[in-house]
């Protein structure tokens, strides 16, 4: 067993890792920067180290700080989290040459895996579908032209390194595509320091639907089931659930073969530790792959709370080298699952972020109710990183238990001094579509316009 884990990141995925190996009776050791000199994290830690002042690019994101912290500290191992550094070959290369084990995919399938556009190569090989799209990066503005010409619009311009929908833009023509273009590799040096881009066909409200992977180091790979990430905004997922509604409803049939479709891709790239394959699937129940997350998803919590299995717990000793004593027929899926990102986010504002001083935290409990958060009463929400709080899970026998008790657990929670989306998604959660399970990625989209807007902003 490892002795200590360096924790490469911050906020609530740092706590959740934390935990998981106060569990396995392993010590911690939290970096952090100036700006989150009081987060949970660092107090929860056995040791904590700064890296550096609050920006990212200066801090969490600088490779030699975190492996000095780590010699410092003397540790065996580093879990990324998610984020910042956490699909980094480079840093996953690193930190083996240090004898220090990376908590994640090795660097060979990372770089199998290295950016979306090598996927979607490594996707047709599998015999898995991919939307038109051009061949490998676009570096220049009349490249772009020319394949949003051959593929048609709409087109998608996707940042290659990174995700949380950053990077990404939809073009609906010539001029717009211009814009997008620049903006997309903009905001994609920003936060992946990669400003490369692809750019594929954009299916207009589809469904997104993701695949949870588990693979040991012999080789053995299983999936873990779905989850729908279909309620986003600009590509930022604001509720999930599991199983999809979708696909539990109307295309049973789809789970084997996209669940076998992650595992195919995810064995070609000799994929180690955990990572989820995304798909997007359109109404007639056709299936795109669009990317694999080399990492632990912010979402993972709810393929806990319906397999029983725990993810971080199953990284480490995948990292340690323990085999994975899991078939794929060993895995059974129980009851229903949804999560909340609660964001410091005013969403009648157009989802502007609300960093400052939160004065009253009350979180809901309860049986079936979970909550991962990093946020506390007098703690100050920096406004250098992205702008989750916290995020709400609950679990019921089925869809229709566990969404009662979201709203329940939802209408609990109190924060006061930063807006937050709790009022909002208590919106969502009222939806009688939401409630029927009929919805797609343009569902926010349409739930705040015209009349409906107006519903909600009384409501809320």
């Amino acid at each position: 067993m490892f002795e200590k884990i360096l924790v490469a990141n911050r906020g609530e995925i740092a706590v959740r890792i934390i935990r998981a190996c106060k569990e396995l009776n392993i010590r911690t050791v939290a970096v952090y920067s100036q700006a989150d000199a009081n987060s949970m994290h660092v107090q929860m830690a056995d040791e904590a180290i700064c890296i550096g002042p609050p920006a990212s690019s200066e801090s969490y994101l600088k490779i030699e700080r975190l492996i000095q912290a780590a010699e410092i500290a003397d540790v065996d191992a580093i879990h990324p989290g998610y984020g910042f550094l956490s699909e980094n070959a480079h840093f996953a290369d690193v930190c083996e040459s240090c004898n220090i084990k990376f908590i994640g995919p090795n660097s060979r399938a990372m770089n199998a895996l290295k950016d979306k556009a090598v996927s979607r190569d490594l996707a047709k090989k599998a015999g898995v579908p991919i939307p038109p799209g051009s061949d490998g990066a676009v570096e220049k503005e009349q490249d772009a032209r020319v394949v949003a010409k051959r593929i048609g619009y709409p087109v998608m311009i996707k940042a290659i390194a990174g995700g949380g929908g950053r990077g990404m833009r939809v073009a609906h023509n010539d001029n717009s595509l211009v814009k997008s273009f620049h903006t997309a590799r903009n905001e994609a040096e920003k936060a992946f320091g990669n400003s490369g881009v692809y750019i594929e066909k954009y299916i207009e409200n589809p469904h997104h639907i993701e695949f949870q992977i588990l693979g040991d180091q012999r080789g053995k790979i299983i999936h873990l089931g779905e989850r729908d990430c279909s309620i986003q905004r600009r590509n930022q997922k604001v509720i999930e659930e599991t199983p999809s509604p979708l696909i539990e409803h109307r295309f049973r049939k789809l789970r084997d073969k996209m669940g076998k479709a992650a595992v195919r891709i995810a064995e070609l790239s000799h994929y180690t530790n955990a990572g989820t394959v995304e798909f997007i699937v359109d109404n007639q129940g056709n299936f795109y792959f669009l990317e694999v997350n080399k990492r632990i998803q912010v979402e993972h919590p709810i393929t806990e709370e319906v397999t029983g299995i725990d993810l971080v717990r199953f990284q480490i000793m995948i990292a340690l080298g323990e085999p994975l004593r899991l078939s794929q027929g060993d895995i059974e899926f129980k009851g229903h699952a949804i999560e909340c990102r609660i964001n410091a986010e005013d969403p009648f504002d157009d989802f502007r972020p609300s960093p400052g001083r939160i004065e009253m935290y009350y979180a809901p409990g309860g049986r079936g109710v979970r909550v991962d958060s990093h946020a506390y009463a007098g703690y100050n929400i920096p406004p250098h990183y992205d702008s989750m709080i916290g995020k709400l899970i609950t679990y019921g026998k089925d869809r229709r238990e566990a969404m009662d008790k979201m709203s329940s657990a939802l209408s609990e929670y109190m924060i006061t001094g930063p807006k937050t989306t709790i009022a909002f998604q208590q919106a969502i959660l009222q939806d009688p579509n939401f409630r029927r399970g009929v919805y797609s990625t343009g569902f926010i989209d349409q739930l705040l316009s015209g009349a409906r807007r107006e519903l909600i902003e009384d409501k809320a």
